[in-house]
């Protein structure tokens, strides 16, 4: 389990509650699946294998899985981003390079972030090989933080609502960031006790970090 510390830990299931993707679609992404006897292999190498036969995602896959269907919901076809995830791996050498900061779309194609020679930020068509000036949404990226150019950090709500995805901390799931407890733990403990004040004393957290937990876990479960 040491391996997985700073890497994240979710299976299907869990991604589609913070993602709110079909757990059978990620699977399938990840997994490779066949259609009217054709095989479509997986877009990408998940982070975690722990041997099993089953699907994991790491922090990174999360991210990537997220970009993933905010292009196809931009209106990319799964055929277009599975080039790009191609095309892109041999040009930034990155496993899983949607979800870096070189990455946007402006809905029709994808474009990778380059420098050219004059030091101008431009945006590489990556199907017609042709540049662009920068004219993309970034929505995909909106509440993440990075490490350089790869996600590190995901605020699912808002960063002033202080919900944190941290695969530094409590392997990935997602935590109240002022005490660093899982949200599960805490909307759990605040359910069993039927009160926030008492859920608050036992873990020694303020009432506001309870009723943080309690409305994450709520909306999660009212979108499921």
């Amino acid at each position: 389990m040491t391996a997985l510390i700073g890497v994240g830990l979710y299976t299907p299931a869990e991604a589609a509650r913070l993602l709110r993707i079909p757990a059978g679609k990620i699977t399938r992404w990840l997994r490779g699946h066949e259609v009217k006897g054709k095989w479509y292999d997986r877009l990408w190498r998940p982070q975690v294998d722990l041997a099993d036969g089953k699907v994991y995602l790491g922090f990174r896959d999360l991210m990537e899985m997220r970009t993933v269907n905010a292009f196809m919901q931009a209106g990319l076809s799964a055929f277009m981003v599975r080039r790009a995830i191609d095309e892109a791996k041999n040009l930034i050498d990155d496993e899983r390079p949607l979800s870096t900061k070189k990455f946007f779309t402006d809905g029709r194609s994808i474009f990778l972030e380059i420098v050219d020679e004059s030091g101008d930020p431009k945006l590489l068509d990556l199907f017609e090989r042709q540049y662009a000036f920068k004219r993309i949404m970034e929505a995909s990226l909106k509440d993440v933080e990075f490490d350089g150019a790869a996600p590190s950090r995901w605020w699912p709500m808002t960063k002033a609502q202080k919900i944190l995805v941290d695969p530094e901390r409590a392997f990935g799931q997602p935590i109240e960031a002022e005490s660093g407890v899982p949200t599960a733990v805490l909307a759990a403990a605040a359910k069993a006790e039927q009160s926030s004040e008492i859920a608050a004393s036992l873990w020694q957290v303020s009432v506001p970090s309870i009723k943080r937990a309690i409305k994450f876990e709520t909306e999660l479960l009212a979108a499921a």
